[in-house]
């Protein structure tokens, strides 16, 4: 039987990279998505032709709690178990700081902060019960020492979220590994619409001198 790995936001950017990757690996995927359907259902036939592994897409909006409870429990429902969680599903919601709202802030932390520790309490107390399983959260460089002010509630969730890490790592040893990645720009389809000349000065901060590939970030996840 093959391993299983529930992946949130699994059908773009970063998401869809992972997705990919444990599909050579030959896992099987619970592939969350809140609206592009057909795009999942597309990812769902071109995973499964290439790899015969079995995809399961499951729409939830992740900043509904009950709708969360739902997919967890369908998911167990049709594999049985969860063998790896990743929580990789993000929002950013950018504007100057002092437009920044309250509304925006609740809406960041719902999907970025709450519901990855929604899913890590519900998936962690079944991963407990057959004393392994690993659960990985994506944070990002905005979460450790790269701070736009424009960007506050988005740096503060991932930085929540690596502290949430560290919790739950603790919480679950020594049968669950938490493990946190912390990328920094990457050519994902949340990023193309940056100026030219923003993408060049950032660019310019970077050592390598160029974003990173999601590919890059999934070999990462899969290790």
């Amino acid at each position: 039987m093959n391993k299983n790995v529930l992946v949130t936001g699994g059908t773009r950017g970063i998401g869809e990279a992972i997705s990919r990757e444990f599909a050579k690996k030959g896992y099987d995927i619970i592939i969350n998505y809140v609206k592009s359907d057909e795009k999942a259902k597309r990812l769902k036939q071109e995973l499964e032709t290439t790899y015969h592994i079995r995809v399961f897409p499951i729409q939830a909006d992740l900043s509904n709690e009950i709708q969360i409870e739902n997919m967890v429990n369908l998911a167990i429902k049709e594999f049985g178990k969860i063998d790896v969680l990743v929580n990789n599903a993000g929002i950013v919601i950018d504007k100057e700081f002092e437009d920044r709202t309250v509304e925006d802030w609740k809406k960041t932390l719902d999907i970025n902060l709450i519901a990855p520790f929604v899913l890590t309490k519900l998936i962690g107390k079944e991963m407990i019960k057959h004393k392994e399983g690993i659960i990985i959260n994506i944070s990002s460089t905005n979460g450790l020492n790269t701070y736009y002010p424009s960007s506050v509630d988005y740096d503060s969730s991932k930085s929540g979220l690596i502290s949430l890490t560290y919790d739950s790592a603790v919480q679950y040893a020594p049968y669950i590994r938490v493990n946190c990645i912390a990328p920094g720009w990457v050519n994902t389809e949340m990023n193309k619409e940056l100026p030219i000349d923003y993408v060049k000065e950032e660019t310019e901060r970077i050592l390598v001198k160029r974003f990173g590939e999601p590919e890059e970030i999934a070999k990462v996840v899969t290790f």
